[in-house]
């Protein structure tokens, strides 16, 4: 459109709302291009930058720290400190760890030839005078052995009447051709080491026994169904005796019949308190509030999670007790540091100021730790809650600084009751660092094969987490779960919970053979 075309009226006060108009649309246009700038950094920096939290030290942190600390007090007031030597910083030990005493050696002795045992200048016969020794790890590939089981049949030889068969001890598989070392090594494989049936399917090929990754899922679900007694009790004691839970979830592609694509399911996590320390996890077909409200139904104490609202109906019951977490606080404003940096470098600042309370707090109990959190933690909140109300005042309404105070500001009071109570944490890293295996694993194995398969991997998922954990061996501790879950009775299936197993069977099962035992020649009739 040319200028002669453009037809403006003659009225003053329609060509100055024309102007404001336009002048609006600008405005507007402007605070959108500006937000998806900063939405197109924020993905760039979640594709190809860094993930971790830590901002880096520029210049604006120092212009943060110039702002947060007080005043430099004048030199020449200020009294010169006497010189004190700085204790030496003890260094980290490198190089080789030390080789555990308890394997088994084979030494290989190499003499000296026999004809260098004459000295080379005068003819005289050498002697021994040392060795030279030098020690070196060895590995032999996994040994493969068959069980027979052989029953004796007896009957009457007279009447052919009578017959008695000897019992067999429960298998963990009623007829089934894994053994419970074989079970034990393929849950230990895909769900503390996020191998993949598939994958673990040729690594076995190639140590000459052939499984089908098919066969491995059904005897993945057997075990599940076998090891579920375990389950519940760990997940019962967690509910009645902790007082503090931590909880998180993550997404799970799972394969629906009938459909090409994959639907999303959700993984659960539930940490216990040292009162029940056990790693639970719950599979839940989608991320409804039904999950949490049905796990947590008998659970009486805090609850340690982020800002979902599908916690809130457990909140408004008063029997559970919402506790935030500053580490999600944090990564709002860590986020918005391409649009607003000098105020994320401040915010992050305070925030690490309460974590340096911390520090000092972890080594104390419970009471010492709350008292100290009242003395040095309460002034910080103090002060980050008002530079908060200061600055929403000054930033642009939606932009990524306004969403990280807003967040901040709405879950003060949750965020800050740990200060109250010494068994309480200052974020929620522990939930987060044990779900890391479903993240982990979810690159290797991309999908579960249906809901049961989300219930199976639920199971025994806690079996591995909460065994290592208490710091066992998981294939020891799962091997030893599968001959006994069949025979103990359910009153005494608390023994088998991994914080009492380790006094009671670890050293009878580090005792018992779980080699094969020697080949019998046949004779030679």
């Amino acid at each position: 459109m040319t200028k002669e075309e453009v037809q403006l009226p003659d009225d003053a006060s329609l060509l100055k709302e024309m102007v404001l108009h336009l002048i609006d649309d600008k405005t507007k246009l402007q605070r959108r291009i500006e937000s998806m700038e900063i939405h197109m950094r924020w993905l760039i920096r979640q594709r190809f930058g860094h993930k971790s939290d830590k901002l880096n030290p520029d210049q604006l942190l120092l212009i943060a720290r110039e702002m947060l600390e007080p005043p430099a007090v004048d030199p020449a007031q200020q009294k010169k400190p006497k010189d004190k030597k700085k204790p030496a910083k003890k260094r980290k030990g490198h190089g080789r760890r030390p080789i555990p005493r308890d394997l088994p050696r084979k030494t290989i002795h190499y003499p000296v030839p026999f004809d260098e045992l004459v000295c080379a200048n005068c003819d005289t016969p050498t002697k021994k005078i040392g060795e030279q020794k030098q020690e070196q790890i060895e590995r032999v590939p996994a040994h493969w052995y068959v069980i027979e089981h052989v029953q004796d049949k007896h009957a009457c030889p007279k009447c052919g009447s009578g017959v008695t068969t000897a019992e067999k001890p429960p298998q963990p598989i009623e007829k089934g051709l894994g053994g419970p070392g074989l079970l034990s090594d393929i849950i230990v494989n895909k769900y503390e080491y996020h191998m993949p049936l598939r994958r673990l399917e040729k690594k076995y090929e190639r140590e000459g026994v052939g499984i089908a990754c098919s066969t491995m899922a059904g005897w993945m679900a057997e075990c599940a169904w076998a090891l579920k007694p375990i389950f519940k009790v760990m997940r019962e004691s967690m509910l009645v005796k902790s007082r503090v839970i931590h909880t998180d979830d993550t997404p799970v592609p799972v394969l629906e019949r009938g459909r090409k694509h994959t639907k999303t399911g959700r993984l659960w996590i539930y940490v216990g308190d040292e009162e029940a320390p056990f790693t639970v996890f719950d599979y839940t077909e989608s991320r409804r509030r039904d999950g949490p409200q049905q796990f947590l139904e008998d659970f009486e104490g805090y609850l340690q999670a982020d800002a979902y609202a599908g916690y809130d109906c457990l909140y408004a019951s008063e029997r559970v007790i919402e506790v935030a977490c500053w580490a999600h606080a944090r990564r709002k404003f860590t986020d918005a540091q391409t649009s607003d940096p000098q105020r994320a470098f401040i915010a992050v600042e305070l925030i690490g100021k309460l974590y340096d309370v911390e520090d000092k707090a972890k080594p104390l109990d419970h009471d010492a730790r709350a008292r100290l959190r009242q003395t040095k933690a309460n002034p910080l909140l103090f002060k980050f809650k008002k530079w908060l109300k200061g600055e929403l005042k000054k930033v642009v309404p939606k932009s990524p600084m306004a969403k990280a105070i807003n967040y901040t500001l709405n879950n003060w009071k949750a965020l800050r009751r740990y200060r109250k109570d010494g068994r309480l944490d200052i974020d929620n890293n522990e939930a987060e660092r044990q779900i890391r295996r479903i993240a982990v694993g979810r690159k290797n194995w991309m999908f579960a094969g249906s809901d049961n398969g989300g219930h199976t991997a639920a199971i025994l998922y806690s079996i591995c987490a909460s065994a290592v954990r208490h710091g066992l061996d998981p294939w020891a501790y799962i091997r030893d779960l599968l001959v006994r879950v069949g025979v103990e009775r359910m009153s005494n299936i608390r023994e088998l919970l991994p914080d009492r197993w380790k006094p009671l069977f670890e050293t009878q099962c580090a005792k018992r053979p779980l080699v094969a035992p020697p080949v019998r020649e046949a004779s030679a009739n």
